[in-house]
């Protein structure tokens, strides 16, 4: 027997993560958790919200700063800075570096592998005078 709607769906880290830094994204300044728990309907409890925050703090994905007897947060940088950090610590975990690149590369699509050779392309001439 199941209670259909009794309790709501326990979500996971990753996805509490992700819906904390993008309420943060919303901010048109540094934010308080307490903003951050209001923007997300009360859903959270305000603990459960400093404990993601302090997660991401840990994690290089938001900044803090004193605001008071507080802290207000700021998100380290856009969802693309945040996908690249995570990509560079998991490459900084491996031995081979060489071959996990090598591996990421060659397991691109086409249009993905276009694109880094122009990315790379681009990043190569800028060193040149």
């Amino acid at each position: 027997m199941t209670d259909h709607g009794q309790r709501p769906r326990r979500r996971g880290q990753g996805e509490l993560e992700a819906l904390v830094l993008s309420v943060l994204r919303e901010a048109d300044a540094p934010a308080t958790a307490g903003w951050v728990q209001e923007r997300l309907g009360g859903d959270l409890a305000y603990t459960t919200v400093i404990t993601i925050l302090t997660r991401l703090l840990a994690k290089g994905a938001v900044t803090r700063e004193r605001a008071g007897r507080s802290f207000a947060w700021t998100p380290a940088s856009d969802h693309a800075g945040l996908a690249a950090h995570r990509m560079r610590k998991v490459l900084d975990g491996e031995s081979d570096r060489e071959a996990v690149l090598a591996s990421f590369v060659t397991g691109l699509g086409p249009d993905d592998e276009r694109l880094l050779r122009e990315l790379l392309g681009e990043s190569g001439s800028e060193g040149e005078a």
